[in-house]
């Protein structure tokens, strides 16, 4: 990433890329095997493959079209990696302001199908604030709770299986990765992760179990990343979330433009099958 640059969608999708590819290089034996995982980076992005993931998340494609420009042959490089990985599924992410003239063909050749769309948010730190309503405590997680953290995680989101815990887990010991929770108790009922790459700091991961939401446990956790964040000198805020349908809400999207960040972009996600 050019730690220079003020482009919200460059620092966004670059800190993104980033943060998925130490998630899964960094994953423990028991993630890597369990996931089938295969990472590689090209033309300034990074090719995430987890051909044994059961929920057609993990295998993704990101981070393009700022070192280098999204050409057919960029695509064709993706899509071969895919193949020699036997990945059944992946995804391509690629902002819609670096989507070249003929990404219809591009599409067409590969058979790239939409599906759904994320909106990335981003603002400099000084613009964005969050106060900490909730009865929950609420803290940075050590490696003793870092497998309650990521099973919270990883039930909030569906994805509670044991290879998913343990790739969550490792994130604890990132120097870059921050990982918070929120108590009641001496139970976790909701986490979220900060991460940092140079001058960007990511919010990450946020999920509350079912029966703990509406409790504030989210705008909480914004709060203290947020906290985490300029003390560790970032000058940007970045995060992504699910763009709601007409008439839908999204209450993850609420809390954050709540705390000041700003939706820069929708950006689409393509869906490749083998």
């Amino acid at each position: 990433m050019n730690t220079r640059t003020t482009d919200p969608t460059e620092l966004a999708e670059s800190v993104e890329a980033e943060m998925m590819y130490r998630y899964e290089t960094n994953a423990p034996a028991l993630a890597q095997e369990g996931l089938g995982i295969a990472t590689t980076r090209m033309g300034g992005g990074v090719v995430l493959s987890a051909r044994l993931d059961p929920f057609d998340y993990w295998s993704k494609a990101l981070g393009f079209g700022f070192a280098e420009p999204v050409t057919h042959d960029l695509v064709d490089r993706v899509v071969a990696f895919y193949r020699e990985q036997g990945t059944p599924t992946a995804v391509l992410q690629v902002a819609p302001s670096v989507l070249p003239p003929d990404w219809a063909q591009i599409q067409e050749a590969h058979g790239l199908q939409a599906a759904g769309s994320w909106l990335k948010l981003a603002s400099p730190i000084g613009d964005v604030r969050a106060e900490a309503d909730t009865d929950l405590r609420v803290g940075p997680v050590g490696e003793a709770d870092a497998h309650e953290w990521a099973s919270v995680v990883s039930r909030a989101f569906g994805m509670e299986i044991p290879a998913m815990v343990a790739m969550l887990a490792e994130s604890v010991r990132h120097p870059a990765a921050t990982p918070f929770a929120a108590w009641d108790g001496d139970t976790i009922v909701a986490g979220a992760n900060l991460y940092v790459h140079g001058s960007v700091a990511s919010l990450n991961s946020g999920a509350t179990l079912p029966d703990h939401r509406g409790r504030g446990a989210q705008s909480a956790l914004i709060a203290a990343r947020l906290a985490a964040a300029r003390a560790a000198g970032a000058g940007w805020v970045v995060a992504e979330t699910g763009e709601p349908a007409p008439g839908e809400a999204n209450q993850s999207l609420a809390n954050l433009r709540r705390a000041g960040l700003q939706v820069r972009y929708a950006r689409q996600n393509w869906r490749w099958r083998a």
